[in-house]
């Protein structure tokens, strides 16, 4: 179970040939479901009784809505289903196209910066550890791409986005385990029965270039291709990147009664890892952290031959039939493939004997002749998924009421490997030190040399179903009422074992294997109150939960433990203004997560685990979209959350302290982008982004990393078909720090300009 490597030792021709088979089984997997009988559904008998001819039905909704002709979304199908947003009693915000556009947001991290209430943990290679809330939503289980779960470790990109919707708060009922803090909704370009294309070229003063191409070729009356291209490189140190991504997909009877989508996806990255600098500290025993100067801050002291390679690779077979009474059923099946190699460098501060006069680093002895270490911390993975989902929607009128109904069923099988890096026989990788006087040394190892081998494997399994009720009960009034049940298996296989279980309790033994099987019920309630067609207010109540089998992993006392529960009670309102031209959202939250897992400090078994632990997030949230004028364009999210406790721990190591604040919990935390248009030709903007001072996660004695504001500025110049955005990033040069970790932060971007040249035709 050993594999040599090559350059990055990812199998360049392994992933094609893997990316093929992926492709290959799909039409038998999509009959073996019931699709393929569905896409055969319009096929018409030699002599059919004259009774059973469906008729055909075209779409009365207006067209498709695209958000990139403006900053306001008034639909979402993060709900399940396209749903106005006035419809949902929860908070929504989203990321339109046009916002993407505007600030240059190339990453899913980049988009969600633009949406308040969000933080970021500096997790191993920078990986997408998110924080909504103060509630982690983790990568396995609260990111989607179209409504199907998007659980890899990987760099999101936004190259084949329409827009990013959040969905703030408990939300199980919609997407079963996972979304405590809420749900990321990456929303992919869709045809549309038009011709139209755009090419764009990005340059920067980071030496980086993107050129991203959009075309959308109408191919029939009711049918359309459109391939979205990506490619972007260039920079060096901690900016060098190197990525490209591909995504044609082609629709078909759109706007009849039976429409299909078959789509692929694939992105590949190999980029240089930003892991971050270590915490200043400013005096011995200080219980505050300083960061860097901002001369050496923005500055890479990783190896030359780090990096972060992974490859993406999607194929979703998608069926809509829309009945004779405007109600439908979506089936979508989606088969995907991750593989991630990551080779990083820890950057930490040597010890006392290795640095200059043999003084420990503090912040009056930090200078260009300060000693850094470089660790090893690589991760290597697999996995392959295929999911399987299918949602009704319709409306009728039942008991004198109007309903409009959501119901639903999905199936996932999520198959992980892990591996480990090792070295042979007497070969040794001994990583260089370096100074803080001497960035971007270029030192490198042959990672090569290592040997990957599988550690550990864990196979997932998840059925659920779902169904949800919104009844107008009165002309201003409605009632929401939800419920789903989910069962969730998992097999987890310790290849070489985690340890000694004589010595380390919570050790799995080589060869053991620990399975662990939840059935669980999740609920959702609303009410919403809707006066007239520009007022909906709501109130409304959540559940969520979180298995024990959520980052793919078993040891000796998780696998005995039951799943995390959580809730999420929330009081807010949608208000449009102007005959609809801007939105105002308001919230207020109060979010608990109640059954928290943690180790029982009490017991003697050293690896017995409780759901004692309880803690809450309690704030307010508004955010404001669209044009205040016809010139004058806003988008404004600001969350306030003054109010968040550990309410109950266990004490045990690794947790947080009893009546601390949660780590990754900003009091006040937001983001502002306006444009006003200043000519028929000339359009000028300008942006703020930043957050309070925050802590980050898991420590016994917290410490506060400083608060940040960062501003940006654009002008961008029409004429012909052609655009041209000069964008600046942190017009101040602010150093600050973007993604916290106990030992470590990464610092934002630094000042950067970039010059936009597009065509549409």
């Amino acid at each position: 179970m050993s594999r040599n490597t090559s350059r990055h030792p990812r199998r360049r021709h392994h992933r094609r040939v893997a990316a093929t088979q992926a492709l290959i089984p799909l039409g038998a997997i999509a009959a073996g479901f019931g699709l393929a009988g569905q896409a055969l559904a319009q096929t018409v008998p030699a002599e059919p009784p004259a009774e059973t001819v469906m008729p055909v039905v075209r779409a009365t909704a207006s067209a498709e809505p695209t958000g990139k002709q403006t900053l306001q979304a008034t639909t979402t199908t993060i709900g399940k289903g396209r749903q106005d947003l006035r419809d949902i009693p929860q908070s929504v915000t989203v990321v339109t196209e046009r916002l993407i556009d505007d600030r240059n947001l190339d990453t899913l991290k980049e988009a969600l910066r633009n949406t308040a209430g969000i933080s970021f943990q500096a997790a191993e290679g920078a990986e997408e550890d998110i924080r909504l809330r103060g509630f982690s939503l983790q990568s396995t289980g609260d990111l989607f791409v179209d409504g199907l779960r998007d659980p890899a470790f990987y760099e999101r990109d936004t190259f084949n986005l329409d827009r990013v919707e959040v969905l703030r708060g408990s939300a199980s009922m919609l997407f079963g385990r996972g979304s405590t803090g809420g749900a990321v909704n990456q929303v992919s370009k869709l045809p549309r029965l038009i011709d139209e294309h755009e090419v764009a070229v990005t340059v920067d003063s980071a030496g980086t270039v993107r050129a991203t191409g959009d075309f959308n070729v109408k191919t029939g009356d009711d049918a359309a291709l459109r391939i979205n291209a990506m490619r972007h490189g260039g920079g060096d140190g901690g900016e060098r990147t190197d990525k490209k991504g591909i995504a044609p997909t082609f629709r078909w009877g759109i706007g009849l009664a039976d429409e299909f989508l078959v789509g692929y996806y694939r992105l590949e990255n190999d980029n240089a890892v930003p892991y971050g600098l270590p915490y200043l500290l400013p005096y011995t025993g200080a219980t505050t952290r300083k960061l860097w100067p901002g001369k050496y801050g923005d500055e890479y002291y990783g190896m030359g031959s780090d990096y972060s390679a992974s490859t993406v690779d999607m194929a979703t077979l998608g069926h809509t039939h829309r009945f004779a009474d405007r109600s439908e059923l979506k089936t979508t099946l989606r088969v995907a493939q991750y593989e991630r190699d990551l080779r990083a460098s820890a950057i930490r501060f040597a010890s006392a004997s290795q640095q200059p006069g043999g003084q420990a680093v503090r912040a009056a002895t930090f200078g260009p002749g300060t000693v850094l270490t470089r660790g090893t911390n690589n991760k290597v993975q697999d996995l392959k998924t295929a999911y399987l989902q299918s949602d009704y929607s319709g409306r009728f009128q039942s008991l004198g009421v109007r309903h409009e109904l959501l119901a639903g069923v999905d199936a996932a099988k999520e198959d992980f490997r892990n591996f480990a890096t090792t070295l042979p026989t007497g070969v040794t990788l001994a990583k260089p030190r370096t100074t803080v006087g001497t960035p971007d040394d270029g030192a490198r190892v042959d990672e090569s040399l290592r040997v990957t081998s599988v550690n550990r494997t864990f196979e997932a399994r998840g059925l659920g179903v779902y169904a949800q009720d919104l009844v107008q009960v009165a002309p201003d009034w409605k009632l929401l009422a939800g419920v789903r049940w989910d069962r969730f298996e998992g097999d987890y296989l310790a290849v070489t074992g985690t340890g000694n279980p004589a010595t380390n309790p919570c050790a799995v033994a080589a060869g053991s294997r620990l399975q662990r099987s939840d059935s669980l019920w999740s609920k959702r309630f609303g009410v919403l109150y809707q006066p007239s067609p520009f007022q909906s207010y709501h109130a409304s109540y959540g559940t969520s939960f979180n298995t024990s089998g959520d980052t793919y992993q078993f040891d000796a006392g998780t696998s005995k433990t039951p799943p995390e529960s959580s809730r999420n009670v929330e009081l807010g309102g949608k208000l449009d203004f102007a005959e609809g031209r801007y939105t105002t959202r308001f919230a207020l939250f109060h979010s608990t997560k109640y059954h928290e897992r943690n180790r029982d400090a009490d017991s003697v078994d050293a690896c017995n685990y409780v759901l004692s632990g309880k803690r809450h997030a309690a704030g307010v949230e508004f955010d404001v979209a669209g044009r205040l004028t016809p010139a004058w364009e806003v988008f404004v999210s600001y969350a306030w959350i003054p109010q968040a406790r550990v309410d109950e721990s266990s004490g045990a190591a690794g947790t947080e302290r009893e009546g601390s604040r949660p780590g990754l919990t900003p009091k006040h935390s937001g983001t502002m982008w306006t444009t006003y248009r200043v000519a028929q030709k000339w359009r000028v903007g300008a942006g703020l982004n930043g957050a309070s001072g925050d802590t980050p996660v898991g420590l016994a004695t917290p410490f506060k990393v400083p608060a940040w504001v960062t501003a940006d500025l654009m002008a961008e110049y029409a004429w012909a078909g052609l655009t041209a955005r000069l964008y600046v990033a942190n017009v101040t040069d602010r150093h600050h720090a973007d993604l916290v970790y106990r030992g470590h932060y990464v610092p934002g971007k630094p000042r950067t300009v970039s010059l936009t040249l597009a065509a549409q035709f």
